[in-house]
């Protein structure tokens, strides 16, 4: 019985052969490679070889050790000639006697040199239950054998501790100067003569020496970085003093040559170092962090000693920027308190920042206005007319930069929308966003050019043209993680005016799994979102039981102009729900604000929409005949207004029975042009379900179904197919329909609701279903019905 061979590389195994076949014959060989190769492996299999042939051979390990008289008497038994001599070394260190050894086994045949595992060779030396993990032992070893022999017993992608305890044999033994050198690759120097050479305090010569040492331990790629489980263990092993020394040190000269620190600083948090050297890496450092990771920028300059006003501005930016916008207002309100007149504009600007998103958007246009900069006068005239002032004078000139020329826009947007046409301010805000685009994350903002021209499309039904600046935003990181729940959020709203209601819950589903409590502005478009959703599949209970936070939100969030969508939705679920009341008081401040910008017909127009539904829920004809005629006044200010004032008047004749198949079809397709694809469908359901002619019915409820993305006919069955349904016990596919909705919880009308019938009809085929199901009790037929809907 043999055992189970190590496995070999090709060449090695040429070399095994070769003494196998003639063991008798002469062989002078070198055996080079860095430590872990496996040269020992080699030399073992070689002995083992002519061991069992009977045959005397000199095998050498680790002759890089030997002194010079032992490298001399091998290099005489090499040169005789008839000697078996097989010798393995590492390329460092390399004495004159080793280099000549070398050279007279080179001249004799090319030394074997031992290569890295393959992936295919990682798993093949790895036992059944651990191949799995190949390709994650490939990446951390390299293939380097003794790395991959101490994680061959790895259970998951996690290298343990105890393995990275086994370096410490690897280390130890070093010279000073290579493990300094290690701990300079473990910081991510390896190839950064110029540091190396200060950091050692030696000329290139003799780094490169030192380099070729830290090759020979095996712990190097091929690039001349170290291996990633050798790096863990370097960080793992190393004295806690010398690698804050080192990285220290690194941090100093890359700031005097103006390199990057952040790679070098970000391990020194938390570890108490400190001085003017370090506290001015920590401030480099936050800078390269702020665009891609603001959170560790603000705990980066909080390592800094004394904070100045300077500093505790940066922090409350960086804060801000990564969502923080307590640490924000806390640190911004310091320097302001303070009085530092240089530095008080710079944190009232951050403090306006935060405030918007905080839903305080009167403050913050205040703070806005007090800062001197001029994006914050930008920005204070898109809080004032948020909040209802009409800006006096002439907007704000912008200085040639990206922020200040896309602020500049937004407030240009704005006031655009307040008397100019839609298009106009769509553009301007579409510009604004393009123009930030490039900065991405690394802006800190009160809201998103994107984000207002979202609002805008929405009012005035241009839709595609939102779902396009919120795409662009969302991918190109604009504001940040501050804005991008917001983007987030206002893509979900366009689901839901589409009807696509399962889209928009699943934003709201995922922005709970974050876990990250929403700020009021946020928040009170989430909320709006679960009342829309609820409300359009008619759903009572969660309507009933999300209704106290949207009261709650409100509260939150003071009436503003960019709010009044939820608003709209909240006046629509007050009316359904009988409370009126509570929502009354912002209902009016949201009127008394359009009144004091004039009444303009882009913001004007979807509340009064909102208020019509709202009302006509309530039944209360008068009110919703008051937001019909305003907004048929608004009929001629854009194709939106014309398409909504029209659709109002249909509703109104349908509520009063005058059902016209042809002027409710026109009304509905005119909406769904304008992006209200729900209201569409809705309208023509409605219609369908109050007039007595079957024909019309028929006409109306096929375009309700069309307009709500459904195939045409599906309710309509001739009456072969419902015979064969009842001779079969089979569902019909619109009993089938019925039943999954009843099985699910909802009520007839809620069913009717859904599927654009009446409560009635809904009751008329549950009792057909009944019948031919032969069940005695509902509770017999919701039973069945289960088991058949599967």
């Amino acid at each position: 019985m043999t055992s189970e061979r190590p496995l070999l590389d090709p060449s090695a195994r040429e070399v095994l052969a070769e003494v196998a076949a003639a063991p008798e014959a002469v062989l002078r060989l070198g055996v080079l490679a860095p430590g872990g190769y496996g040269k020992t492996t080699v030399l073992r299999e070689v002995e083992r070889v002519y061991r069992e042939a009977g045959v005397e051979a000199t095998v050498v390990d680790d002759a890089h050790l030997l002194g010079d008289a032992e490298l001399a008497s091998l290099r005489a038994l090499v040169e005789r000639g008839d000697v078996r001599v097989v010798v393995a070394y590492r390329p460092w260190p390399r004495s004159r006697a080793l280099a000549a050894l070398a050279e007279s086994l080179g001249r004799v045949r090319p030394a074997l040199l031992p290569s890295a595992f393959t992936r295919e060779q990682v798993r093949a030396v790895l036992p059944a239950a651990g191949r799995g993990l190949a390709d994650f032992v490939h990446q951390q070893t390299g293939g380097v054998p003794r790395f991959v022999a101490r994680l061959a017993g790895l259970t998951s992608a996690d290298v343990p501790a105890e393995v990275l305890a086994s370096f410490r044999a690897d280390l130890d033994w070093l010279e000073p100067e290579v493990q300094k050198f290690l701990l300079a690759a473990e910081a991510g120097v390896a190839l950064r003569l110029d540091l190396l050479g200060a950091l050692l305090d030696k000329d290139s010569d003799a780094v490169g020496e030192v380099i070729e040492a830290g090759r020979a331990t095996g712990l190097l790629a091929p690039d001349g970085t170290l291996l990633p489980i050798a790096r863990a263990a370097v960080a793992a092993l190393s004295r806690t003093d010398r690698r804050i020394a080192v990285r220290q040190r690194l941090a100093e000269l890359q700031l005097r040559s103006g390199g990057p620190v952040l790679d070098l600083v970000r391990p020194l948090l938390g570890t108490g170092v400190g001085g003017p050297v370090v506290a001015a890496a920590f401030q480099a450092a936050a800078r390269e962090a702020l665009s891609t990771d603001p959170a560790l920028s603000a705990r980066l300059l909080a390592e800094v000693g004394t904070p100045t006003a300077s500093l505790a501005v940066r922090r409350a930016a960086a804060s801000a920027m990564s969502g923080d916008l307590d640490a924000a207002l806390r640190l911004a309100d310091q320097v302001i308190s303070a009085g530092d007149q240089e530095h008080r504009g710079a944190a009232a600007e951050v403090a306006a920042i935060a405030l918007a998103h905080r839903g305080q958007l009167a403050r913050s246009t205040e703070l806005h206005r007090w800062s001197p900069s001029a994006t914050s006068a930008a920005f204070a005239v898109v809080g004032q007319v948020g909040t209802g002032r009409v800006p006096s004078g002439t907007l704000p000139v912008a200085p040639p930069t990206m922020l200040d020329g896309a602020a500049s826009l937004m407030a240009q947007g704005v006031v655009e929308s307040l008397g100019g046409s839609s298009t106009a301010a769509l553009s301007t805000l579409v510009r604004a966003s393009g123009l930030l685009e490039p900065a991405g994350q690394a802006v800190l903002l009160p809201d998103t050019p994107a984000a207002l021209a979202a609002l805008v499309a929405l009012h005035s039904g241009e839709l595609p043209m939102a779902e396009s600046v919120l795409d662009r935003a969302l991918a190109s990181s604009l504001g940040g993680v501050l804005m991008t729940v917001r983007h987030r959020l206002l893509r979900a709203w366009i689901a839901m005016v589409r009807g696509n209601l399962g889209q928009a819950r699943e934003t709201l589903v995922a922005l709970r799994k974050v876990g990250r409590p929403l700020e009021p502005r946020d928040w009170i478009f989430a909320v709006a979102l679960e009342i829309g959703i609820a409300r359009r599949n008619s759903d009572l209970a969660t309507l009933k039981r999300t209704w106290e936070q949207a009261c709650e939100a409100v509260l939150r969030h003071p009436v503003d102009l960019y709010t009044f969508l939820p608003l709209g939705e909240f006046a629509a679920a007050s009316a359904r729900l009988r409370d009126q009341h509570r929502l009354a008081p912002h209902l009016v401040t949201a009127r008394n604000l359009l009144r004091q910008l004039g009444d303009p017909p882009l913001w004007a127009v979807p509340l009064h929409w909102s208020g019509l539904h709202a009302a006509i829920i309530a039944e209360e004809t008068a009110v919703a005949e008051e937001h019909a005629a305003a907004l048929a006044a608004c009929r001629d200010r854009s194709r939106y207004c014309a398409r909504v004032s029209t659709a109002a008047e249909s509703w109104l004749d349908v509520l009063a029975g005058k059902v016209d198949a042809d002027q409710v079809e026109a009304a509905a397709k005119g909406l769904h042009a304008v992006g209200q694809w729900w209201d569409a469908a809705r309208l023509a359901g409605q219609a369908a379900i109050r007039t007595s002619d079957r024909q019309a019915m028929v006409r109306l409820l096929d375009c309700a179904r069309l307009l709500q993305g459904r195939p045409v006919g599906v309710g309509r069955k001739p009456a072969e197919p419902v015979a064969e349904a009842s001779e079969t016990g089979k569902l019909s596919d619109r009993e089938r329909e019925v039943a999954e909705l009843v099985v699910g919880g909802l009520t007839y009308k809620q069913v009717g609701d859904r599927l654009f019938i009446s409560a009635k009809t809904v009751e008329h085929h549950m009792a057909r279903i009944r019948q031919r199901l032969g069940c005695t009790s509902r509770a017999e037929l919701l039973d069945q019905l289960r088991q058949i809907l599967g």
